[in-house]
């Protein structure tokens, strides 16, 4: 037993240690999505200690263990209803309510149907999938006659992106930030009842052994997209498969450089990913939204055989309504420059070149 404890301490430590090292390289990168899981495991690790006689050093053990564990706690109860904060409801002068589903719908789900189903079942207001093709452009032809307002991206190499709306799209761009094969989107919508807002789809590539080596292309790509918010005037939202934890520090530099609220925060985590494996599920479809935007409802929806949950949002606009600002956090000069060279790396991985967009 002493020797099962020893080395969950050991690996535990490691864990926590590696993220702390701001180096783009996967191996760092990757055990920040697995915080939660990390302090579960070092809480059963203290538990273990208790169980164990005759070492006379354990304590040291037991209290490097609860100070990871603290470490870890002290962050994600942020993204729990036991942190405070303030709830707002709906006023006269807002707008209706909207409500969306965004969903990494797996290119190779060929279960076109059942995300279909799951669609008509909540009747979204509009929708955004990620990683849809030219099959899963057809299969969603279905539905445009209920969504009679699209923007299409369909790619072949996992990155394509489709929205569709019931709300009227005045304007719609295609960003490729950091390279030819990421696509962002920029959608300006307006609703029934006059509130104009702007939403982007995102899905920058994961630091992983199996894709990108390191996080330069997502983090570069994440980072563009908090510059070219910052300067639109009107309410945002940012949604998408981040491949990315909120409690990341280039999640951190994208909240303050776009001057944008998680919702996560005082709510819950939202995990998403893996969608089979709830032990092994992470946080990385995430969402930021300006200081006139109001959740209402953020949640994850059943599994329609993507390897990526649903998420489904509810919410309202409201101009009037200053409760938000102290949510909003800026970056300061030194952060600035952070995320400035985060860009240029990003772009440097498949050579320096302008930002390119297309507009509908």
């Amino acid at each position: 037993m002493w020797g099962i404890y020893l080395s969950l301490s050991i690996l535990l430590l490691v864990l926590t240690i590696l993220p702390k090292i701001q180096h783009p390289h996967w191996i760092f990168r990757v055990p920040e999505f697995g915080k939660i899981q990390i302090a579960c495991f070092t809480l059963m690790t203290i538990v273990l200690g208790f169980f164990i006689d005759g070492q006379e050093n354990i304590w040291y053990y037991q209290g490097a263990l609860l100070l990871m564990f603290i470490h870890h706690a002290s962050t994600l109860i942020k993204y729990t209803p036991l942190y405070p904060v303030k709830k707002h409801t709906r006023k006269s002068h807002s707008s209706q309510h909207v409500r969306f589903i965004s969903a990494n719908v797996y290119q190779f789900n060929k279960e076109h149907n059942r995300f279909i189903s799951l669609i008509k079942r909540y009747q979204p207001d509009m929708f955004l999938t990620m990683e849809s093709n030219g099959d899963w452009e057809k299969s969603l032809s279905s539905l445009e006659k209920d969504y009679p307002y699209q923007h299409k991206v369909p790619l072949e190499n996992t990155y394509g992106m489709h929205f569709y709306s019931k709300i009227k799209i005045e304007e719609a761009k295609t960003h490729f930030f950091v390279t030819d094969d990421i696509p962002s989107i920029e959608i300006y919508l307006k609703t029934n009842d006059g509130f104009s807002f702007v939403f982007f789809g995102v899905h920058p590539p994961p630091p992983s052994p199996t894709e990108e080596e390191t996080s330069k292309e997502r983090d570069g790509d994440l980072l563009c997209t908090a510059k070219r918010v910052k300067d639109i005037h009107q309410p945002v939202i940012v949604v998408g498969d981040f491949n990315n934890v909120a409690w990341s520090r280039s999640s951190i530099l994208f909240r303050k450089m776009s001057h944008l609220i998680d919702p996560r925060i005082g709510r819950s985590f939202v995990s998403t990913f893996h969608a089979k494996y709830r032990l092994l599920r992470f946080p990385i479809d995430l969402m930021f939204h300006s200081d006139e935007i109001f959740i209402s409802q953020l949640k994850t929806l059943e599994n329609f055989g993507s390897d990526h949950l649903p998420v489904y949002c509810e919410l309202f606009i409201d101009h009037q309504n200053d409760a938000q600002e102290e949510k909003v956090e800026t970056a300061t000069p030194k952060e600035k420059a952070e995320a400035e060279e985060m860009i240029k790396e990003g772009k440097e991985e498949n050579g320096d070149r302008d930002p390119v967009a297309t507009e509908e």
